[in-house]
């Protein structure tokens, strides 16, 4: 038995919320099937395991993301205008995908180091990649400054963009790509008022 793809994606997202609030450990396939409005049994007619579950849950957040920032890799884009497609992609992926965020945010070092979740570490390193890539070539065609640090850089971005998980809600006062000019403009430009 095999559930529809509309309850699939109901039952996902309801353990994403799960796992966000409470940690995937401290989860029980109980409190997700409580949730969801079913009994614990019945999880296991439409997930093989609560691994199952996070691993479908990650991978699909991961697969959209990559589809994004592939995209805007590709497009031939300066660096500047990189980190601000960069910036606004992962913006619209909490958008769509805040609790998966949330979990990869808390959860990914210590679950890369399991083999069904190994592709955590590469995908790290491969969004590493492209962010520092970024940075250094904005640094060689002078669209960033040079006297900073790249990866302390790079971290700052990083940190200040994700962390958004943890208050952003979808449907809120600002779309994605409204927070993201924000950001931009207080990231690249600064707070200070201009001279």
């Amino acid at each position: 038995m095999s559930a529809s793809p509309e309850r699939r994606r109901e039952l996902l997202a309801t353990a994403a919320d799960v796992f966000a609030e409470q940690g995937y450990n401290a989860t029980t396939v109980r409190k997700i099937a409580d949730e969801a409005g079913m009994l614990a049994g019945s999880l296991y007619y439409h997930f093989d395991s609560k691994e199952a579950i996070l691993d479908e849950i990650l991978s699909a957040f991961l697969d959209e993301l990559w589809e994004g920032y592939d995209a805007v890799l590709a497009a031939g884009l300066g660096p500047r205008e990189t980190i601000e497609a960069l910036v606004t992609e992962s913006f619209r992926e909490i958008d769509r995908h805040r609790a998966a965020v949330a979990i990869y945010q808390k959860e990914s070092r210590h679950l890369a180091r399991q083999p069904r979740f190994s592709y955590l570490a590469a995908s790290q390193e491969k969004f590493e990649k492209a962010w520092l890539g970024t940075l250094e070539r904005g640094v060689a065609t002078e669209d960033f400054r040079a006297d900073l640090d790249i990866r302390l850089t790079y971290r700052f971005v990083r940190d200040t963009v994700w962390v958004a998980a943890s208050w952003y809600r979808p449907g809120g006062l600002h779309s994605p790509e409204e927070i993201a000019r924000q950001y931009l403009s207080m990231v690249l430009d600064g707070i200070a008022v201009r001279a």
